[in-house]
C-alpha cells in the first residue's frame, strides 16, 4: 500500500469514534476554487449533495452553525428564528479559527471547538449521503445526513434564501 497517509483531523477521529461510517475525498484545494461546483467537479459528486458549513452568531445564543447545500444562499432570518434569536449575523472571518478551530475551507460541523447550536437545511434529508468538510482544506467526508446531525446534536430546518429573493 503506497498510499500517503493523511493525518485524522478532529472530525474524522469523532466520526470513527462514534463508529460512524464515512467516505474521505481528498482533491487539490485552490484559494480561487472555493465553490461547491469546482469541488464537487474535483470529486465527481453532484453538487447538490456537497454541504458547506456557515458559522453565525445570534444575538442571544452566541455561534450557531448552518450547514447548507454549498450552491445555496443562508438565509439569516430562517436561522434566526430556528436558533431562537431576534438576529443573527455572519462571524467575522477573522474570529472564525478562534471560535472553532478550523479556518476558511475547512470548517466542519464536526469536532469543533465547541458544541454550537447546529442547523442543517432540510434539503439534506433528500439524500442517503452528504458531502461535508472533514476539518482540513482539500478534505471532504461522506455520510448520512442522520448520522451527522445526530453526531452534533443538529436539527434539520429549512435554512436557504428562496431562489425567487
Amino acid at each position: 500500500m503506497s498510499k500517503k497517509k493523511i493525518p485524522k483531523t478532529n472530525a474524522i477521529r469523532l466520526v470513527e469514534q462514534k463508529k460512524i461510517p464515512y467516505q474521505e475525498y481528498t482533491y487539490a484545494w485552490q484559494e480561487d476554487h472555493l465553490g461547491a461546483d469546482s469541488v464537487a467537479e474535483e470529486l465527481g459528486r453532484n453538487e447538490d449533495q456537497l454541504f458547506k458549513t456557515l458559522v453565525a452568531v445570534g444575538n442571544k445564543t452566541g455561534p450557531v452553525v448552518a450547514v447548507i447545500p454549498g450552491n445555496r444562499e443562508l438565509d439569516l432570518k430562517k436561522i434566526a428564528k430556528a436558533s431562537g434569536n431576534k438576529k443573527v449575523e455572519m462571524l467575522h472571518l477573522r474570529d472564525l479559527e478562534e471560535t472553532t478551530g478550523y479556518i476558511r475551507g475547512g470548517c466542519s460541523p464536526v469536532g469543533m471547538k465547541k458544541l454550537f447550536p447546529t442547523f442543517f437545511d432540510a434539503r439534506a434529508e433528500n439524500f442517503a449521503t452528504i458531502i461535508v468538510s472533514a476539518g482540513r482544506r482539500g478534505l471532504q467526508m461522506e455520510l448520512a445526513p442522520k448520522d451527522l446531525a445526530t453526531l452534533v446534536r443538529g436539527q434539520f430546518v429549512d435554512l436557504t434564501l428562496d431562489s425567487e429573493e
